[in-house]
């Protein structure tokens, strides 16, 4: 079990710790309802250093990442990021990931945790013939996300740029928290605006200080993976391992916009295939009817009882107050606003198919 540099800060601070993607994590402080409103009212931060984070240098470096990735890379210009995900070569997906332009011919790679090994070994047997210079920094940096709709006003005093200037999805590397040269991304996993943090782990510690620090008169909060979840699913984000994995495509997950066929990528061809003909199934968002919460792995059926899919994610939305989730149906019942019933333990529950996000701010 690895542990992130701020293991022992979080057990000081009382968090419950279990084990996440090899990794022992917080996954909650003072409860996921109370995290949960935390992020969406005001502003909390989560230790999020078991992402992983791949080098990619020199002249074949956009080469390598065209190659391995389904949005087209060579739209970035330096200082933006991109959402895309490493297609594999039987119609599934490897891993989502965000890519960043850092300079000319430098790019980073943010991975999730779970899949640092296997994303590496997928990149580097396609880098084996384009022989871009890859590194994986994966144990020397850590990443924090600042996350709510006060983040901006709460985090400037740390550092001498503009945060409000920051657009979504794009980035500086600039001084933040007393750290001459860290990553402040204006991206998130929340859907409720804020900042992610790269920086060493030798550094992340006085990072963590000051932005508690900062953040206390405007109601800052340490938030775990629990909450973490709940924010995530209520903007219908996908989670590999649960709404994406090695046998979903991208156009089944409704990632048809990451996923350019003005370029040869793995599987692009098969891929472009699948577009014409259209997936046969699709991954949906549907909100419980009466008092039940969807779990992964709960079977979804239509209105006459006949099963069309499974649930892939499900809570109960703090910020809704009602069960929701995201699973995969066959394409004929994938319609928004078609009656379904989810079955939780013994009983067929009414849910409707609804257009995403659930939550909106």
């Amino acid at each position: 079990m690895k542990s992130t540099a701020l293991s022992e800060t979080h057990i000081s601070l009382g968090a419950k710790m279990v084990p996440f993607a090899g990794y022992n994590m917080p996954v909650s402080y003072e409860g996921i309802n109370i995290e949960h409103e935390t992020v969406r009212n005001a502003v909390g931060v989560f230790d999020v250093s078991h992402m992983g984070e791949f080098l990619v240098e020199g002249p074949k470096a956009l080469e390598l990442i065209q190659k391995v990735t389904s949005n087209d890379a060579g739209k970035l210009v330096i200082g933006k990021a991109q959402y895309s995900c490493f297609p594999n070569e039987t119609g599934g997906i490897v891993d989502d990931l965000i890519v960043y332009k850092i300079k000319e011919e430098t790019y980073l790679l943010v991975v999730n945790a779970s899949n640092i090994e296997k994303d590496w070994n997928h990149i580097s047997k396609y880098n084996e013939v384009i022989g871009a210079t890859l590194r994986d920094l994966s144990d020397e940096y850590s990443l924090l996300a600042i996350q709510g709709p006060k983040a901006v006003d709460a985090m400037q005093s740390l550092s001498s740029i503009d945060l409000s200037a920051i657009k979504f999805y794009n980035f500086v590397v600039g001084d933040f928290a007393g750290i001459e040269h860290v990553i402040i991304s204006a991206t998130g996993y929340t859907g409720s605006g804020g900042f992610e943090i790269y920086c060493k782990n030798a550094e992340v510690k006085q990072v963590w200080d000051k932005v508690l620090e900062a953040g206390a008169g405007f109601g800052i909060k340490p938030i775990g993976l629990a909450a973490r979840d709940t924010l995530r699913l209520e903007m219908g984000y996908c989670l590999y391992g649960n709404d994406i994995d090695d046998t979903t495509s991208p156009l089944e997950a409704g990632l048809g916009w990451v996923t350019k066929f003005t370029k040869d990528f793995v599987n692009s061809e098969a891929l472009a295939k699948e577009k014409e003909e259209g997936p046969k199934r699709k991954l949906i968002a549907f909100q419980i009817e009466e008092k039940g919460i969807p779990r992964s792995g709960y079977v979804i059926l239509n209105e006459e009882g006949d099963e069309i899919g499974k649930v892939t994610s499900g809570t109960m939305s703090p910020s809704l107050s009602k069960g929701i989730g995201l699973g995969y149906v066959t394409t004929e019942n994938s319609k928004v606003d078609s009656k379904i019933h989810i079955q939780i333990r013994k009983n067929q529950v009414p849910a409707t198919i609804v257009k995403l996000p659930f939550y909106k701010s």
